[in-house]
């Protein structure tokens, strides 16, 4: 019986873990797009789409480490990690910005963006 409680539980570091990675993969890719937007001039345009990309990366890499890990209902993780990545971007978009000012369309695409993002790399992991 003690084995399975200890089985039930939500490794919660490991999902913190997967998280922190997954912010640390966001910030090299987001490094290399500055670095080309430096060298290539890249337009406005190229930049948003790129960070989309990012965003939907990192979420996928979190989800399929969380899917890896966690064997069944891989999808359900995958959807908790984006839906968490995506809640530290409000947070942290909330303390520089000082107040929610106008979310505007771009507030629930990027919501299902991660979150999309996530589930779809639980799925395959």
């Amino acid at each position: 019986m003690n084995n399975e409680l200890r089985e039930s539980k939500v490794p919660v570091f490991f999902l913190v873990k997967t998280l922190v990675f997954s912010y640390i993969l966001t910030a090299g890719l987001l490094l290399v797009l500055a670095l080309l937007l430096y060298k290539l001039g890249l337009t406005e345009r190229v930049v948003s789409i790129a960070i989309i990309v990012i965003y939907v990366l990192a979420t996928m890499f979190a989800g399929f480490l969380a899917g890896k890990r966690m064997k069944n209902r891989k999808f359900l993780w995958g959807l908790l990690l984006g839906s968490a990545y995506f809640l530290v971007l409000v947070l942290v978009s909330l303390l520089v910005h000082r107040g929610a000012g106008e979310w505007g369309d771009s507030f629930f695409t990027t919501l299902i963006l991660c979150a999309g993002g996530g589930m779809l790399g639980g799925m395959l992991g």
